[in-house]
């Protein structure tokens, strides 16, 4: 089961159904040394030239963590892993509370 601590930003009901995607993420970052951050990150960057992640940090090692999935190639093994594991996951719940939620953009 995937700890309210390791994804805070979900709301606790969510986290059992993401728990699949989580956890392949957690895997493949574990082999190859790097953060599951990085490793989503170096996936969005796989999926067209045209795509440009914009994570939001406040914390400047978090920053050059993020940067660190540019220099990251995964194999198409990988790429074709974590994509078949998004097609079965239906990503449930919003990324914040309600209370939360409404504070986002201002």
């Amino acid at each position: 089961m995937i700890s309210a601590a390791r994804c805070r930003v979900f709301a606790a009901e969510a986290l059992e159904a993401n728990e699949q995607l989580v956890s392949l993420l957690a895997i493949l970052a574990a082999e190859k040394g790097v953060t599951s951050a990085q490793i989503a990150l170096a996936w969005l960057l796989a999926q067209k030239p045209w795509i440009v992640p914009i994570p939001g940090t406040t914390k400047l090692h978090r920053l050059e963590e993020n940067l660190g999935a540019a220099d990251l190639i995964l194999s198409q093994n990988d790429l074709h892993k974590i994509t078949q594991a998004l097609e079965k996951v239906k990503i449930v719940g919003e990324r914040y509370p309600a209370a939360l939620q409404a504070r986002v953009g201002r």
